[in-house]
């Protein structure tokens, strides 16, 4: 071999490169194990909502240390970060979305809200079409209007109007108007991409993911990791509503408190049978109150200083105290009487306080000019000495129709900076008219010595005062307790303001920590013993040079893990099988290598020419096997979404590697062990004679295997036809939870409960893995609401199968997916909407005949006759139907999940792109055999070819069902039946290359005037 030192430098700094890259990933999970133990250090692990306070203080932990140099300035933690190996969400747990812009909202707005007949019926008929179709929801909505006699797009009353002045005039037809709309429709959605994009791109610590689907107006929204999944949604499809409110002071609403808190008391009192109302904590809340020094509240501060006695025995009132005093108990400090903050509560009592509050008798007690007054709440804030979140209670000054004097559509630019004192604040700028108005509301509160609330979807982000007179020309600043992450947050949501049309979660997957943990500990340990497998089995087989063969695969997995890091491509679940399914493919290179290096010893060549030669020889085969693997993984990963875009890439980088480790990293060591004269047996005592001498004529038994593979096709059809298959919600729309219970259960029996009128209607429960874990399927109001459906079908569980859970269990608890550690409830959940189920399947269906025509064209020019392409083609529809039948008849017996979803479409394409790879390899020797064997009948040929290639097939075969074994056996649940269609796959992919590609090959080829007698030419690569 030439160049080896050339080969030897770039495989020393590839190397290099890997180990560099993945010491990023140690240094990120050494400083997040290091926050993890300070969040469970702080936090009380009995606080009704602790797992939501660990993860705020994990959170301020990292924030705290993301700037600060770590491992003696090697790096910073932020930029370990974002050079780490990446995980996806089924192994880091977080939330994958997609999101549909609402193209009726952009054209409703593009029309200025027009009531016209003909729009708004041609808006209706589209609604409808786009629930099967798949054209774009524009391009419906054109068909149904220009369908409607006499509808004019540019009428006055639709699109010419003042929104759309200067583009659409009066007299344009609609043909001149539909490419006007179209355009202004992508710019749309361009801006609601920008505004999604600059919300989530600075979102904590994670490491958010989006992108625009094409022109459908969807975007993928992936942020691994993320467990405040509440928040995520609300920052993904809220509004952004900022306003400016004048607050009142906390001494003008202590009357109510008071009067309230006394109303309350005396209620329930009434309702135990009670007739006392013991006043303690009122006296004592009024005399700290009475003694409060007041404080000048300026616009660069919040009014949040009062300090928290951890030892205050407020905090710890039994239920006779808070029954007698149900809201003043209830305070943890008062605020100023000249402050804009009431009180301050624990955080789990706002919706007890405010429920409180706003009741109807309670509010006539309010003085009538109070009497619109609106109760805010602020951020909560974590106390890390009580170990519990602490909340304010502001009170706005509201008015009959609700409307703020100011809101957020006057801002026009907004960015995170620094005061005076180096506090971080947001500074903001507004319009003319804004900042008329800022300035009218700036001028009252000085004069009167109140405050102006900052207040963003209804949470309170300060309420300043204004001690150095009115503020002109619209400039101003928000403060706050803020971390920098936080305040770049605030301003990129104001200055990127509301998104263009309403946004609807079409697609959801919510993983758990724990689930996802528990992924990677099953990936981890398949990975592990897959890899034992083949190191043994090499070494056993091959002797020293399957020793070389195993220090060169394991250099080809540091190069894929080192590879993925350096691109930033997510490793997922399915993407550690597809680097297992890499081990197979790097094996059966050194497999082919090996056995063209025996057959040249066999000949009598020296070992040195041996090596060379068979070298040379195999090189075309693993090419030729491994370009159709990596074309059907291309398009894969063209057509799929997530996970399986992961398997797609692994797997593209692993051939990749496999090619440069198995060619040159086991040459290396071969040709170095030889150099010298050494004597390098390419098997060992036990293996020398396997598979040796083989003459079968295989093409005498294709009549019997065409009966037998006749039989199970046309019985895979009957059952496809009969039984079906048990397509997945990412094909049919739906919801699906997986839930943990604390016993085993019965899935029939939860499939009853649920299916009851009075819960889903229907609604399907399967084992899935540990007899105590379900997986929970419903298509109940799919077209719903996102939010408002969830949270009721978070409810309905709950409620029908508390029996089945510990007594304590709360139903925040069952359905909190971001618990660390979590043993009961919801584990993830995962939701496809129906109109982007129909477009997964037409996108599977593409991937896969796409991926045939494309290997049917590759294989064409590389063995120049269509014979050859038609025998590979063949093969692969055979093992795709069996592999379907196989599904078809036993889904419902098998105690595994085998549901036909976008994982099985990877691993269809997978067994096409092994079945062709074995193909490939008997149709190379085929070729080689022609131009050797130039006086043997066609026949002897190929069965020659077969017979020389069989030690290669059995050998590579019998490595890749270890690997998927190993993982199939010690795998995580989710891939247990994609692993299954892998197994099937393999085993039926050996015997169609054998038995079903070479004799159609045959069969086509020999009845035709130019069958073979003399060479086929290779096309020179």
């Amino acid at each position: 071999m030439q160049n080896k030192g050339l080969i030897r430098f770039f495989a020393i700094i590839f190397a290099i490169v890997s180990i560099y890259q993945l010491t990023y990933t140690f240094i990120t999970n050494k400083v997040e194990n290091d926050a993890e133990a300070y969040a469970e250090r702080i936090v009380d692990a009995d606080a009704p909502n602790s797992s939501s306070l660990i993860e705020e203080a994990r959170k301020r932990y990292l924030d705290s240390v993301a700037s600060k140099d770590v491992w003696g300035g090697y790096t910073t933690y932020a930029g370990a970060k974002d050079n780490e190996l990446k995980k996806g969400l089924d192994l880091k747990g977080g939330i994958n979305v997609i999101l549909q812009i609402s193209v009726r909202d952009l054209l409703i707005g593009m029309a200025d809200g027009s009531t016209d007949g003909d729009f708004r019926t041609a808006l209706d008929r589209a609604d409808e079409r786009i629930k099967d179709g798949q054209q774009s929801y524009y391009d419906y909505f054109i068909e149904e209007f220009n369908a409607i006699d006499g509808a004019q797009l540019a009428s006055p009353d639709i699109f010419a109007n003042q929104e759309m002045e200067g583009r659409i005039d009066f007299d344009m037809s609609n043909g001149d108007v539909e490419p006007i709309l179209r355009e202004e429709l992508q710019s749309y959605m361009v801006s609601a991409f920008d505004v999604l994009r600059k919300r989530i791109d600075k979102f904590g610590t994670t490491q958010p993911n989006i992108q625009q689907l094409g022109n459908t107006g969807r975007i993928l929204i992936e942020m691994p990791g993320e467990r405040d999944i509440k928040r995520v949604e609300q920052l993904l499809v809220g509004t952004a509503l900022l306003e400016f409110w004048h607050v009142y002071k906390a001494g003008d609403l202590n009357p109510y408190l008071y009067a309230a808190d006394t109303y309350w008391a005396d209620k329930i009192a009434s309702e135990k049978g009670d007739v006392v109302t013991d006043s303690t904590a009122v006296e004592q809340v009024a005399d700290t109150i009475a003694v409060q020094e007041e404080q000048d509240n300026s616009l660069e501060s919040l009014l949040n200083d009062n300090e928290i006695d951890s030892e205050d025995p407020i905090d710890e009132l039994d239920e006779a105290q808070y029954d007698a005093n149900p809201i003043l108990s209830r305070v943890l400090a008062p605020g100023r009487p000249d402050g804009p903050i009431i009180a301050t509560f624990r955080a789990a009592d706002q919706e007890l306080i405010q429920g409180y509050l706003d009741d109807q008798q309670a509010r006539a007690k309010l003085n009538p000019a109070q009497r619109y007054v609106k109760f805010a709440w602020g951020r909560p804030e974590l106390n890390d000495e009580l170990g519990y979140e602490l909340i304010d209670l502001y009170a706005i000054r509201s008015n009959a129709q609700g409307e703020a004097p100011l809101s957020g559509g006057v801002i026009t630019n907004a960015k995170q900076d620094y005061d005076i004192n180096g506090k971080v604040i947001v500074s903001m700028s507004m319009n003319s008219e804004g900042a008329k108005v800022w300035e009218e509301m700036t001028t009252e509160a000085f004069q009167n010595q109140t405050q102006v609330a900052v207040v963003l979807d209804n949470t309170v982000y300060s309420a300043p005062g204004i001690n150095d007179g009115p503020i002109a020309g619209g400039n101003s600043q928000i403060s706050g307790d803020f971390s920098v992450a936080e305040a770049e947050d605030l301003a990129t949501v104001l200055k990127a303001g509301k998104l263009p049309a309403r946004a609807e979660i079409i697609q959801k997957e919510i993983i758990g920590p724990s689930l996802g943990q528990e992924a990677i500990n099953a990936g981890l340990w398949s990975f592990a013993i897959a890899l034992l497998l083949v190191l043994v089995w090499m070494f056993f087989y091959y002797g020293r040079a399957g020793l070389y063969a195993d220090i060169a695969l394991l250099v080809n997995i540091l190069f894929i893990f080192g590879a993925l890091a350096s691109f930033g491509a997510v490793l997922t679940l399915p993407g550690i099988a597809g680097i297992v399914l890499t081990i197979g493919i790097s094996v059966d290179a050194n497999v082919l290598i090996f056995e063209r290096i025996r057959e040249e010893l066999a000949k009598g060549k020296s070992q040195a020419d041996s090596i060379k030669d068979g070298f040379n020889n195999a090189l075309s085969s693993i090419l030729d096997a491994n370009i159709t693997t990596f074309l059907t993984a291309a398009i894969l990963y063209i057509f799929g979404t997530g996970p399986i875009q992961g398997f797609a890439t692994t797997l593209m980088i692993g051939i990749l590697t496999s090619l440069f480790t198995a060619i040159f990293i086991t040459r290396l060591f071969i040709d170095g062990y030889g150099k010298n004269g050494k004597s390098l047996a390419f098997t060992t005592s036990f293996t020398k004679t396997w598979f040796t001498n083989i003459n079968i004529d295989f093409l005498k038994k294709r009549k019997t295997a065409y009966i037998v593979s006749g039989f199970l096709i046309i019985a895979s059809i009957i059952s496809l036809a009969t039984l079906q298959l048990n397509f997945g919600i990412d094909f049919t729309g739906g919801r699906k939870y997986t839930i943990r219970f604390e016993q085993d259960m019965n899935a029939t029996e939860v499939t009853s409960i649920l299916s009851s009128p009075e819960v889903f209607g229907s609604a399907e429960a399967k084992t899935y893995g540990a007899e105590n874990q379900l997986a929970i399927s419903t298509k109940y109001k799919i077209d719903g609401e996102d939010s408002e459906v969830s949270a009721e079908i978070e409810e309905k569980l709950f409620n029908s199968l508390k029996q089945f859970f510990p007594a304590d269990l709360t139903q925040e608890e069952f359905a909190d997916v971001s618990e660390v550690d979590k043993d009961y409830g919801i584990m993830s959940n995962f939701q496809v909407g129906p109109t982007i189920a129909d477009d997964i399947l037409t996108g599977s269906l593409y991937a896969i005949f796409g991926s045939l025509i494309v290997v049917f064209l590759y294989i064409l020019i590389r063995f120049r006759r269509w014979q050859f392409s038609l025998g590979a083609v063949a093969a692969v529809f055979h093992d795709v139907i069996i592999v379907l039948g196989v599904f078809s008849v036993t889904y419902k017996i098998m105690p595994f999940n085998m549901e036909i979803d976008q994982a099985f479409i990877a691993a269809i394409l997978t067994v096409i792109g092994y079945s062709l790879n074995d193909t490939v390899v008997v149709f190379d020797r085929i070729r080689e055999f022609i131009a050797e064997k130039t006086n043997w009948e066609f026949g002897r040929t190929v069965n020659g070819a077969i017979s020389s290639t069989i030690s290669r097939t059995l050998n590579t075969s019998l490595t890749t069902l270890i690997v998927l074994l190993a993982i199939f056996i010690f795998g995580g649940e989710s891939i247990r039946g994609f692993m299954f269609a892998l197994i099937i796959g393999v085993v039926v992919g050996t015997y169609s290359s054998v038995f079903i590609a070479t004799p159609i090959m045959y069969d086509s080829l020999r009845k035709t005037k130019d069958r073979p007698r003399k060479a086929i030419p290779e096309k020179e690569a």
